[in-house]
Parts: C-alpha cells; structure tokens; sequence
C-alpha cells in the first residue's frame, strides 16, 4: 500500500551554515552549465584572430543529430598536475597586432608581450615565419603542442638562429594566458556569492542537511 511521506524543504538563505556549504558543494559538482566557458573561448578567438592565428576546427555532433564546426580548444583543470589548456592553430605574420593587441586589451600585459616577441621576430624574418600547430598526446596543456616553424622566403631563406624557439615559447605562452583565463572565470563562477546566485535564481530547495530536494 503506498503512504504519504511529508518533508520540510528548504531555500537556500534558510539552511544553516554547515547544510548551506553541502549544498552549495551540490551545485559546483554538477549544476553547471556545460557552455560556462564560452565567453573565455570567444575572447581568445578574437585574441588569436589579432595575433596572426587561423585556429583549426573540428566536426561536433549534435544531440538533435546535426553537426557544427568548433574550435580547436581543449583544456583540464584545475587542480591536477598535468592541467592546462592548448590548441590547433595556422599561425603567419598579423599586421599590426601589437597595436591592435592593446586596443582590444589594454590591461592584457601578457598579451602585449606575447605580440610584441612576435612582432620582432617576424621583422628579422622579413615577415615570412609560418607555424603549424597540433595537439599530440592524452593530456591538455602547452607541451602538448607540437609546433612546427618554417620560413615562406621565395629566395629560400632559412630562420634566424632563434626563430623557431622565439615562435613556439609565444604560442605556449598563449596557451598558458588561455588557461589562466579559464581558471579565473571557473574561480568566479565557483565563488559562494555566485553559486548562491544560481542557486536561488533557479529556485532549488534542498533537506534540512543540506542535499538537494527539489
């Protein structure tokens, strides 16, 4: 025979300090959103379209059974060994990227550096210096990049001594600033103040230890 069990559920800003903390444990684990990065990613697209880089895409399938391209972007964080973020990419000589760079990010010191090494080794190159970037490997982080540097000289040109090696530590570099980004958004949004936010906004309510109810 079925019964009628009562419970007393409770919103967020009623539960005690130690349930509040359980349940917003809750909501870091599984209540968010799967695209809470987004912003991050279109910020470096436009960053990289500044820079001289023409990221690769890949296929994506759809859950309603269609397809889409997406950026080739992957990172893992953010509290193992071994976390990080990389991407594939076309690189080649951007003009005006340094003052671009700090039109569109004025405070992004990394950045500016970032283009500025760049700049400078293009110039001795005559603006010629191309790469190739692919990911290799398990893990997701800037060694696993695995840059090629050429030179497009028609007289057939080699690199300057330091070209290659100038050129890989400003991609990996880019791939270190992608990843604090991601860490900053994920602090952000993972903060008691933001979590508190969404929860209360989506109206959950949760026992009076703290477990999500409903």
């Amino acid at each position: 025979m079925s019964e009628v069990i009562e419970i007393t559920v409770y919103r967020l800003e009623e539960l005690s300090d130690a349930a509040r903390d359980k349940a917003r444990a809750w909501y870091r684990e599984g209540g968010f959103d799967d695209d809470w990065y987004d912003a991050v990613y279109e910020d470096f697209q436009r960053v990289t379209e500044i820079l001289g880089l023409n990221l690769k895409t890949r296929t994506v399938r759809l859950m309603g059974g269609g397809t889409q391209q997406e950026p080739c972007i992957w990172f893992r964080g953010f509290w193992s060994q071994g976390d990080g973020a990389c991407f594939e990419t076309f690189y080649a000589y951007r003009k005006g990227a340094p003052r671009r760079i700090r039109e569109y990010a004025p405070q992004g010191t990394e950045l500016h550096r970032i283009a500025d090494a760049l700049q400078v080794i293009q110039r001795r190159n005559f603006y010629q210096l191309r790469a190739d970037v692919r990911h290799h490997g398990h893990y997701y982080h800037e060694y696993c990049m695995a840059i090629s540097v050429q030179r497009d000289s028609p007289s057939w040109q080699d690199l300057t001594a330091d070209a290659e090696e100038v050129v890989i530590e400003a991609l990996r570099d880019l791939a270190r600033w992608l990843y604090r980004q991601l860490e900053r958004e994920y602090d952000y949004l993972s903060s008691d103040e933001v979590v508190d936010e969404a929860i209360i906004a989506n109206g959950y309510t949760f026992t009076e230890a703290g477990r999500r109810f409903g």
